[in-house]
């Protein structure tokens, strides 16, 4: 590994849930290997990428009710490509070498993973977009 991979390595938080068996998928192995750690690690980004995006569309995001933010943030990072793109960049951008090789064999199932988990982290962080949260 060079050190630009291990310096990467190094950064990743574990995650004791994500577990790794035998009998798993590669696409398994690698969400639960790879992409988890580097939402987790990238989480404060992704809420700060988020809270731009809700600036950029007039705030539209606080007039809803809970149950349509969950659907504004899911319907953000699957309806909006550029925005989707971004929020590949910032996960995509903290693979090693190796890992990106990995990616690319199979990059449309990684990539529908990748943005389900980033959803899922938007999701369960929605109180730290309340507009008073915001900065």
């Amino acid at each position: 590994m060079n050190p630009r991979d291990i310096n990467l390595m190094e950064l990743r938080p574990e995650i004791p849930s994500a577990r790794i068996t035998e009998n798993m998928s590669e696409d398994e192995r690698f969400q639960n290997e790879t992409l988890r750690p580097i939402a987790k690690l990238q989480n404060d980004l992704l809420l700060a990428v988020f809270r731009n995006y809700i600036t950029k569309h007039k705030n539209k995001f606080y007039e809803l009710k809970l149950e349509k933010r969950f659907d504004y943030i899911a319907n953000a990072i699957q309806r909006d490509i550029k925005f989707r793109n971004s929020l590949k960049g910032i996960i995509i951008g903290q693979f090693t070498l190796d890992e990106y090789e990995r990616y690319i064999q199979n990059s449309s199932a990684l990539n529908k993973r990748m943005m389900n988990i980033v959803r899922e982290r938007l999701q369960s962080n929605i109180q730290l977009l309340e507009r008073d949260m915001a900065y």
